[in-house]
């Protein structure tokens, strides 16, 4: 993977290529450089990281959005935004639903939070499967949403708290079915991290697919697509991607400030993809279905064969009926 030097939002050159890649700086006609603007716009960006990928001098917008959020999760702000996002920190901040009963020394299954709310039974499936090879499961939220809120305090102590568990139960690798899961562990968690698909590649579990698969990239997996390449094993047929839809709409907490642009998202999907469209994200899947495209859906369900389609309407009680299982 090609490493590169990411530089500051001063460094714009304001060629405009970050406003006409994305519908929320097109909206307000601003660049990432424009940075006194987007401080005061900072919670409306979906931190997709269109920007940092079409960037003609590397810089990370993404994360010069966070540090905005950050700068003002740790002043006076700080209040008024735990009370704006309240429902999100009451349940994230030290995750309501939490359960390790089912842990297992060496490897776990780490579902996330919306992976088993959006679909339970497949989740289920897959901790069944998981657990007749020695693997336990936790339900756990990873400590994402708090982190892009710009509580860097509460993102900390998150990590060091799944950390200290990991290491209290002698485990060595966590399997996630969640790309951002994945992407916000990254190395931080001194573990190995590994995808569903990987996972069930090494037992000789899953289904092989022979139709054709087109889908839709999440956010972390655009640009290297990783997770692309472990799902490919289960693949027989061609894929392709769908381009220029920018993220689901969900991502970034903006969806509260910026409805229009984020439904938008799923009409431009809605009006330009008329066949089967898959993903491997649950919060996507559900996102997109909640906006009326119903030829979504998500590949793990074809790998296992359980078809389920996203359970938008029960979603929190899924959530919450993984504290019991």
């Amino acid at each position: 993977m090609e490493v590169i030097d990411k530089r500051s939002a001063a460094e714009c050159v304001h060629c405009h290529l970050c406003r006409k890649n994305c519908d929320f700086l097109n909206k307000y006609g601003i660049d990432i450089g424009d940075v006194d603007r987007l401080r005061e716009l900072a919670y409306h960006c979906f931190l997709c990281g269109k920007c940092t990928e079409v960037c003609p001098v590397h810089i990370d917008g993404r994360e010069t959005v966070l540090e905005m959020r950050r700068e003002r999760a740790a002043s006076a702000e700080r209040a008024a935004l735990e009370k704006q996002y309240k429902g999100t920190v009451r349940e994230k901040r030290n995750y309501r639903f939490r359960n390790w009963k089912h842990v297992t020394g060496g490897t776990v299954f780490f579902p996330g939070c919306n992976f088993p709310s959006l679909f339970p039974k497949t989740a289920d499936r897959l901790s069944e499967l998981f657990r007749e090879h020695g693997i336990g499961t936790v339900y756990e939220c990873c400590g994402k949403p708090i982190a892009e809120l710009g509580f860097k305090d509460d993102e900390e102590r998150i990590i060091e708290e799944i950390r200290s568990r990991l290491a209290e139960n002698d485990i060595n690798e966590i399997v996630v079915a969640c790309p951002n899961c994945r992407e916000f562990f990254g190395e931080r968690l001194g573990i190995r991290v590994t995808s569903v698909y990987t996972k069930l590649q090494e037992l000789g579990l899953g289904n092989k697919i022979s139709s054709d698969i087109r889908f839709f990239l999440p956010c972390p997996d655009r640009k290297e697509r990783i997770w692309i390449s472990e799902i490919r094993p289960f693949i027989d047929g061609e894929i392709s991607f769908i381009e220029g839809t920018q993220c689901c709409g969900l991502g970034g907490h903006a969806i509260a400030a910026e409805k229009e642009i984020s439904a938008g998202f799923a009409d431009r999907l809605i009006n330009e993809e008329k066949g089967q469209v898959y993903a491997y994200c649950a919060s996507c899947t559900g996102r997109f279905r909640r906006n009326g495209l119903r030829s979504i859906d998500h590949i793990i369900t074809l790998i296992l064969g359980t078809n389920e389609a996203p359970d938008t309407t029960k979603s929190y009680i899924n959530r919450v009926i993984t504290k019991f299982k």
